[in-house]
C-alpha cells in the first residue's frame, strides 16, 4: 500500500524553526517527484517546494516557491525513505497545513499544481505566531 505520513508539526514563535517528515510506504521515495504543499483557512493549495526523481534529467534537484526559498530546504534520506522539509525563520503568513505529496504516475509537467500529485499525507499543522 502506498502511503504518506507527515509529523512535526506545532506551534512555534516567528523566527523559529522546524523540521517536517514525510515517511513513505509502498514505493522508495528516490524514485519519484516528492512536494510539499501547504494550505491556510481561505487560501489555495500551495505547492512550497518539491524534490525531482533521481532517474528524471533533474537527477533530484530541490525546487521552491519564492516566498520560501532561502529559508527552507528540502532533503530526501533515502534509507529512511523519508522527505524533509526543514523550515527555518518561520513568518506567521508561514501558517498552513503542511502537505507531502507523490507523484507516482510521472505525468506531471508542473511541481506547483496539486493535480500533478497522486497520493498525499494527511497533513501536519505548523502554526507561527507570537
Amino acid at each position: 500500500q502506498v502511503q504518506l505520513v507527515e509529523s512535526g508539526g506545532g506551534l512555534v514563535q516567528p523566527g523559529g524553526s522546524l523540521r517536517l517528515p514525510c515517511a513513505a510506504s509502498g514505493f522508495t521515495v528516490d524514485y519519484y517527484l516528492i512536494g510539499w504543499f501547504r494550505q491556510a483557512p481561505g487560501k489555495e493549495r500551495e505547492g512550497v517546494s518539491c524534490v525531482t526523481s533521481s532517474v528524471s534529467s533533474r537527477g533530484g534537484s530541490p525546487r521552491y516557491a519564492d516566498s520560501v526559498k532561502g529559508r527552507f530546504t528540502i532533503s530526501r534520506d533515502n534509507a529512511k525513505n523519508t522527505v524533509y522539509l526543514q523550515m527555518n525563520s518561520l513568518k506567521p503568513e508561514d501558517t498552513a497545513v503542511y502537505y507531502c505529496a507523490a507523484d507516482l504516475v510521472g505525468y506531471g509537467s508542473n511541481w506547483t499544481r496539486p493535480e500533478t500529485y497522486d497520493y498525499w499525507g494527511q497533513g501536519t499543522q505548523v502554526t507561527v505566531s507570537s
